[in-house]
């Protein structure tokens, strides 16, 4: 008798509370104002996400320059450097920040950390927006360390008054390693006042942990562009999964992925709605998967305000 095929189906998985803030930022935006509503970079890093808002109506910029004058621009969920702000001042845009108060939070430190003139070690990913962001914040204190290879690189004017923050989207084993390198050279480094890789980001490595010594074959629904996303499939092959590809779309899966293979770990990045989930469990039924169980590791139940200019006024 042919072995049953599975899906496992990691929970929690897709939206985050601030990629959930961010999207209906937009969608309110459009709704009071009417379009056109100008968005600087992409407000999520969502293939899917960004191609509904724009039929809505939303314009998706690089920078805040392309905006007209006095026309209304939405930072993204990756948050803004200081000079981004005073850009948009400048041509009197009306800005509505949609920057995740998780990402906020690192601004802080790393403003309180240069005021106390710490050296700051920024653990991330070069070029990602929100580590340009964070920057932005105190560029002459911090310097970016790219992985545990890059620590080498790493100077500092006094070994006693260092700290480390991190983007919020990075592999928590991978951060900490870098951490360890840079303890091995700076015995006094300072850890941030709280764990700066958001929680959502954790509960999907933890979930795909779980699952993924018991996959053939992981599949992460998500964008190239999503360091969450990305992540994902590098802790499922680091965690015993024999394979496993990042996709946005269930179109995008090759159907030779799933020879000879049995059990198939299921989850989404923390910027992919879950009806991108839905059409790879659609598509993985046609192909005898019918048994899908869900991998639970916790319950999420944080959500974030919108921003003050988007909520409801009290009558």
């Amino acid at each position: 008798m042919a072995e049953s095929k599975r899906v496992l189906l990691a929970s929690p998985r897709g939206y985050c509370a601030g990629v959930d803030r961010a999207v209906e930022t937009v969608e309110r935006a459009l709704d009071k104002h009417g379009a056109p509503v100008y968005v600087r970079k992409e407000i999520v890093h969502n293939r899917h996400v960004v191609d509904t808002l724009i039929e809505r109506g939303a314009v998706f910029v690089s920078e805040t320059d392309e905006v007209p004058e006095g026309a209304i621009v939405v930072f993204s969920a990756h948050g803004v450097s200081p000079e981004v702000h005073r850009t948009a001042a400048e041509r009197s845009l009306k800005t509505i920040d949609a920057t995740c108060p998780l990402v906020t939070k690192v601004h802080q430190e790393a403003k309180r950390f240069a005021r106390d003139d710490y050296d700051i070690v920024l653990i991330g990913h070069e070029g990602h927006e929100e580590v340009e962001g964070t920057a932005g914040e105190a560029p002459e204190h911090i310097q970016l360390v790219d992985g545990p290879d890059a620590v080498d690189q790493v100077q500092v004017r006094d070994p006693e008054r260092v700290v480390w923050l991190s983007q919020t989207t990075l592999s928590v084993d991978e951060t900490m390693q870098t951490v360890n390198r840079l303890r091995e050279k700076f015995p006094l480094l300072n850890d941030p006042p709280s764990d700066d890789i958001c929680y959502a980001t954790q509960n999907r490595q933890v979930a795909v942990k779980a699952m993924a010594p018991k996959c053939d074959l992981v599949i992460v629904v998500g964008s190239k562009n999503s360091s969450n996303s990305v992540r994902l499939v590098e802790v499922a092959l680091q965690n015993g999964a024999q394979a496993s590809y990042l996709v946005d779309y269930a179109r995008e899966i090759d159907l030779a992925w799933l020879d000879g293979v049995t059990t198939v770990g299921l989850t989404s990045g923390a910027s992919v709605p879950e009806v991108l989930v839905r059409g790879v469990i659609d598509l993985l039924a046609e192909h005898g998967f019918n048994d899908v169980e869900t991998v639970t590791t916790a319950e999420e139940t944080l959500t974030f305000a919108l921003p003050r200019e988007l909520r409801p006024s009290r009558s």
